[in-house]
């Protein structure tokens, strides 16, 4: 599926589809790509949208999760979204958390997938060695149970932030700021429908930190997928869409909603 980005008033999202609007947020080495098959999928019967979230293009003393999270906010007011279904994926997960914590009226489910806010070894425990191809594609590869997933478009993807020294700060700050950002104290405060669907295999947020999410929301499911790592919806798409569509639709007949 090609993505067709839009771009309004300083924004770049792609939005495809009708219906109830879920909202995906990408993680710190995100691309639209690892969005590909849940957009094709839930395009069908709601409305998908994936904003770019500008980790590089923000002044230094914004680069937080705080600012991508009021960033959020400026674009839901912008698209005049409502309520919707935020999803995010590691630390869009942790944007996700702190949108919600801040306008949960917005929000009619949240979903998480491999998200920091509680505890992260962030690429393996260290930043990738500039200049070093096959040491990136090792640690791009570390973030999946089977390394073939990492693709060499991820893994120059990736390579290509990491040999940008202005990005590169960038990502060292955002990642500075996920870590300093701990959510324990304040999650319990969240009580939206959350689903959590995580890696089993997960080396970056383990399986840990799914379990003290589920324990810390209270209105929460739990979800493992076996032989898989860090970005689910990635490496086992059809397991990952079945989990979020039996989520939603819950979701949906709690609110009076039908597809």
């Amino acid at each position: 599926m090609e993505f067709r980005v839009k771009q309004e008033n300083n924004f770049e999202y792609v939005e495809e589809g009708e219906g109830q609007v879920i909202l995906l947020l990408h993680g710190l080495f995100g691309a639209l790509s690892n969005f590909r098959d849940v957009l094709s999928y839930f395009s069908k019967h709601y409305k998908v949208v994936i904003p770019i979230m500008p980790i590089y293009k923000m002044p230094m003393i914004k680069a937080t999760v705080g600012e991508l999270s009021n960033f959020i906010h400026r674009f839901m007011e912008f698209k005049q979204y409502q309520q919707v279904n935020v999803l995010g994926n590691s630390l869009g997960g942790h944007v996700a958390l702190i949108y919600t914590l801040q306008h949960s009226s917005r929000v009619s489910s949240m979903i998480l997938t491999g998200s920091s806010g509680l505890y992260e070894s962030s690429m393996g425990g260290t930043f990738p060695k500039r200049n070093n191809y096959e040491f990136i594609k090792e640690k791009v590869e570390f973030t999946f149970y089977s390394p073939g997933t990492a693709s060499k478009e991820l893994v120059d993807e990736v390579f290509g932030i990491v040999n940008d020294r202005t990005r590169a700060m960038k990502i060292i700050a955002m990642a500075k700021s996920a870590i300093r950002h701990n959510l324990r104290k304040e999650i319990t405060k969240i009580n939206v429908p959350s689903c959590l669907i995580w890696g089993y295999n997960d080396q970056i947020t383990p399986p840990e930190a799914a379990e003290e999410f589920n324990d810390l929301l209270p209105n929460s499911e739990l979800h493992f997928i076996d032989k898989c790592g860090h970005a689910p919806m990635m490496e086992r798409p059809d397991e990952f869409n079945q989990i979020l569509e039996q989520f939603l639709s819950k979701v949906l007949i709690h609110s009076g909603d039908q597809l």
